[in-house]
């Protein structure tokens, strides 16, 4: 006899109420809020009629609105520049002494010595049971709370510096605009003050036209006879002069093209500046790093958790079945920064940090009870004899589930937070100096795919040369778990499920498993066919195809790695994980 008790604890899975609730709650209010402040800064930034009417007139202070907002923009100078001394002056958080870490290990065994004697009987009382774990959650809550109140109180002086500087510059902002205000007047206009001004403007200058129309027939036989005057003497000169007219013609049209294409050059530097804003992540360094530092604290919790869980419980049997703790940084806040459209602050991220964190790690306790029985030797009026008594045998096996993070970004985001995502994977959010550690950095900036060119002869195939053709568009484009197109990325087979229906084939969107079963097995490969894999991460179906690519030729492919790119498949890995090609119908 056993009685099977499963309990989810620790880290639980929120997914369905994480795509339901929070993503809305999170990124709706964060909607919101930042067009009612866009509104207010414009409110604030508009002049009022009085200054578009007055122009320089003065306040009851004898100061024009240039004067007065430079003294604002002085005194927030001042107040950066104290917030900024005070960021400067604060101490280094020190490590944990050993008096600490020996009170923390002595609260940690007397924590597991009290709910392993809890264990022990709770099984026996619902109440007690339920007790328990409502304490335990309120120990895990109490935690957190405490984590992130000294996280606040640490934090403080660095978000009070941001906040000065923040109005610094908006301050400096105001006061160029008064300045320039006083210079051109026509700038505090709105746009219908603008629109009837051109209109007396046209009036006006319809009146001129009359009155030039009248002088214009006087003048008319004048200008005539000036005309063929000017003309005879510039035949004359260039009679005398060709080869300097043809200079000067030249010069002209040298000037108009240096003109032109410095016209070219401003709009693609533009063009330039743009992309780059877009792809740079928006939150400044101490708000990404600190945001990376608490993500770590919470696994390093969780880690915590793990290795003093027999010291604990006190089950009578353990088994652990645990994947390893881990997660890259860049995925990290590229996922952030897509969540929270523009600057984001740690203190504004917590919720998410949480949620991700919660989605990504499930760990699970299966207490398994077992009644067994010991044989007892006891004594009688007859002498000794035996006895089968029966006992409580515990069996706990841990599940901890590592989400591999880099595939969350598919099940928690809609299109469009997913497209930021890609841009931010692409690019690294233009910062490879942040995390110089992350295996991205040598795979996006320091060692990129290298290219290759497919043999001539090997494109006379119309239909291979039209399917290489659109494959190779993407070259360099991030993986993305889940992307099936350009704007959010690529998996692998979305990549090729992608590249399939744009050469005239309707797949729709099929899985490796799926593109294998739409091909034909074959034995001898030629270019155009496709490759495929096992074995390469843990699928829920261990022996299905969990890779695919485009075979190019000379045991070369072309598919969606990390990031798309051509590889050879003459490689240990690629030739152990190897399973079939297949020939498109």
């Amino acid at each position: 006899m056993f009685l099977c008790d499963t309990v989810i604890i620790g880290t639980q899975k929120f997914a369905q109420f994480f795509r339901t609730g929070l993503c809305q709650q999170v990124h709706g209010v964060q909607k919101s809020g930042h067009k009612s402040k866009l509104h207010q800064e414009s409110e604030r930034a508009r002049p009022s009629e009085r200054l578009r009417q007055e122009g320089k007139k003065r306040s009851v202070q004898g100061q024009t609105r240039a004067e007065q907002s430079a003294v604002k923009a002085e005194k927030a100078k001042l107040r950066m520049d104290k917030a900024q001394e005070k960021l400067a002056a604060q101490a280094p958080a020190k490590p944990p002494g050993p008096v600490k870490r020996g009170a923390g290990a002595l609260g940690w065994s007397v924590h597991g010595f009290i709910h392993g004697k809890i264990y022990e009987v709770e099984h026996e009382n619902v109440g007690t049971e339920g007790a328990h774990h409502a304490e335990l959650v309120g120990e895990t809550a109490g935690r957190k709370a405490a984590r992130t109140a000294r996280q606040a109180i640490r934090d403080r002086p660095a978000r009070a510096a941001a906040r000065a500087e923040s109005r610094y510059v908006k301050a400096t902002a105001e006061h160029r605009f008064q300045v320039e205000l006083e210079k051109h007047p026509d700038l505090g206009k709105n746009a219908l003050a603008r629109f009837a001004q051109k209109q007396r403007q046209k009036r006006q200058y319809a009146k001129q036209a009359q009155e030039a129309a009248k002088q214009g027939a006087k003048a008319a036989g004048k200008a005539a006879s000036s005309t063929e005057k000017l003309a005879e003497k510039v035949a004359s000169f260039v009679k005398r002069h060709p080869g300097g007219v043809v200079i000067a013609l030249a010069c002209v049209l040298l000037l108009f093209t240096v003109q032109s294409c410095a016209s070219s050059l401003v709009a693609i530097g533009n063009g330039i500046m743009g992309g780059m804003g877009a792809s740079t992540y928006p939150a400044q360094d101490e708000d990404m790093l600190g945001a990376e530092a608490d993500y770590c604290a919470l696994e390093a919790e969780l880690q915590q958790y793990l290795d003093t869980y027999t010291s604990t419980h006190s089950y009578d049997e353990y088994h652990f079945d645990l994947d390893d703790i881990e997660h890259d940084p860049y995925v990290l806040i590229s996922m952030l920064s897509a969540f929270h459209e523009g600057e984001w602050t740690l203190e504004e991220v917590q919720g998410t940090l949480q949620a991700i964190f919660d989605r990504q790690y499930t760990l699970t306790e299966n207490v398994v009870r077992e009644v067994r029985y010991r044989t007892e030797t006891r004594r009688g009026p007859n002498g000794s004899y035996t006895v089968q008594v029966p006992y409580n045998y515990y069996i706990c096996t841990v599940t901890l589930k590592n989400e591999d993070m880099s595939h969350l970004p598919v099940y928690m985001m809609g299109q469009e937070q997913l497209s930021r995502y890609s841009v931010y994977m692409g690019t690294l959010g233009n910062r490879p100096d942040l995390f110089p550690n992350s295996g991205y950095v040598d795979k996006y900036i320091t060692d990129p795919p290298q290219p290759y060119d497919v043999p001539e002869e090997y494109l006379s195939d119309e239909r291979f040369a039209a399917m290489l053709n659109e494959a190779e568009k993407y070259l360099g484009y991030p993986y993305v778990w889940g992307g099936s197109s350009p704007a959010t990325s690529f998996d692998c087979s979305g990549y090729l499920s992608y590249v399939l229906n744009q050469c005239g084939w309707n797949v729709g969107r099929l899985g490796a498993q799926g593109l294998y079963n739409y091909c034909t097995p074959v034995r001898s490969p030629r270019p155009g066919d496709l490759v495929f894999f096992r074995y390469t991460y843990n699928a829920p179906n261990p022996d299905g195809v969990t890779h695919c690519g485009i075979y190019v030729g000379d045991g070369m492919m072309l598919h969606c790695g990390d990031p798309v790119q051509f590889t050879s498949l003459n490689t240990s890995y690629w030739q152990s994980h190897f399973y079939a090609w297949g020939r498109l119908p």
